[in-house]
Formats: C-alpha cells, sequence, structure tokens
C-alpha cells in the first residue's frame, strides 16, 4: 500500500481527533516500520489495518465508518493534490467511469509498484444509475465507499449508493449501486 493513504490517513487522524491520538494508535500497533511513513513509499497494508483497528478501540466507533470516513477525507485531498484528473468531468458519474482506465493509469506512471484495486462500471441510458465493481485483494470496499461519497460530494451531486458484498462479508469485491437522486 502506498505511502501517501498512511500520510493521509495520519493527517486525518490528527485533524478529527488529535496529534496525541496519532501518537497512541502507532503505539499501539507494534508496526513494522515503526509509523514513519513517507508518501512515496510501499508498506504492508496489515499496517493500516492494524492502525484502523486500534482507533477504533479508542474512538468506540466501528472500523467500517472509520474507513468510509477516511476515504470521503482522501478523494478532497486527491482533489487537491492532483487535480489534473478533475479537469474537464463534468460529473461525479464521468469521474467515477474514468478511475480504471484513465486515473489508475495515471497514479502507475506515478507508482509503478501500487497495488491498486479494480473498478468496473456499467452505467444506465438514461444516466441515472451507475453500477461500479469494487475488486481487490486488500480488504477496503469502506475505503472505496467513502471515495464514491467524496466524489458526490465534491460534484454536488445527490444518489443513493447501494452497496452488494460479493466477498462473504470479506470487503474484497463489493458492487456499489449508484442512483442519482432527483433535484
Amino acid at each position: 500500500m502506498k505511502g501517501l493513504v498512511f500520510t493521509e490517513f495520519l493527517e486525518m487522524v490528527e485533524s478529527k481527533f488529535s496529534p496525541d491520538m496519532v501518537d497512541d494508535i502507532i503505539d499501539d500497533s507494534d508496526l513494522p516500520s515503526g509509523g514513519a511513513y513517507t508518501a512515496v513509499g510501499t508498506y504492508p497494508h496489515s499496517e493500516m489495518l492494524a492502525l484502523v483497528q486500534n482507533l477504533s478501540q479508542k474512538t468506540s466507533l466501528p472500523i467500517p465508518a472509520l474507513v468510509k470516513i477516511f476515504g470521503q477525507h482522501l478523494f478532497g485531498r486527491f482533489v487537491e493534490l492532483y487535480p489534473s484528473f478533475f479537469q474537464n468531468t463534468r460529473n461525479a458519474f464521468d469521474f467515477l467511469e474514468s478511475i480504471e482506465n484513465y486515473v489508475h493509469i495515471e497514479v502507475r506512471k506515478l507508482y509503478p509498484d501500487a497495488e491498486l484495486p479494480t473498478f468496473e462500471t456499467n452505467r444506465n441510458a438514461d444516466d441515472s444509475k451507475l453500477v461500479m465493481v469494487y475488486r481487490s485483494n486488500h480488504p477496503f470496499a469502506s475505503l472505496a465507499e467513502g471515495l464514491i461519497e467524496g466524489c458526490l460530494n465534491h460534484f454536488n451531486e445527490k444518489a443513493q449508493v447501494e452497496i452488494l458484498d460479493q466477498s462473504a462479508g470479506r470487503g474484497t469485491q463489493v458492487a456499489f449501486h449508484i442512483t442519482r437522486m432527483a433535484a
């Protein structure tokens, strides 16, 4: 997992909770890296799982909720860090459809060793519904959900997101049925 995800997670924890909380979850996680992350480094996803688990224990918030909140935060940071990904994009569905065949290609140019999930999309004819299937070796469907919600917020769009787990609760393959709400 790219270090950028770790650095942004710790930044979110600091801003939403406190700098002390960051120190506490790093100390409690017994991380091989020691919790010293660089944006361009690569770290085991197990370290993120440990950090989130310890944050959940300290805050009494469920892990999926914390990961989803992080996804929303991360989308906002992507908008700031990579504005070119959002230029000439009309709406959330256009952006979500571009992830696999544009955004991830550009990410691989920057980070050739990045382990990215895959996204398969299918939009209906009247442009009211998008089905987005997330597949990953890592259990971060809640992160994808938060990123989708962050995208909808960024484009100021209201939508209902129905989640169908296709991985027996592991969070490694999920179909997101995203339906635009009438304005």
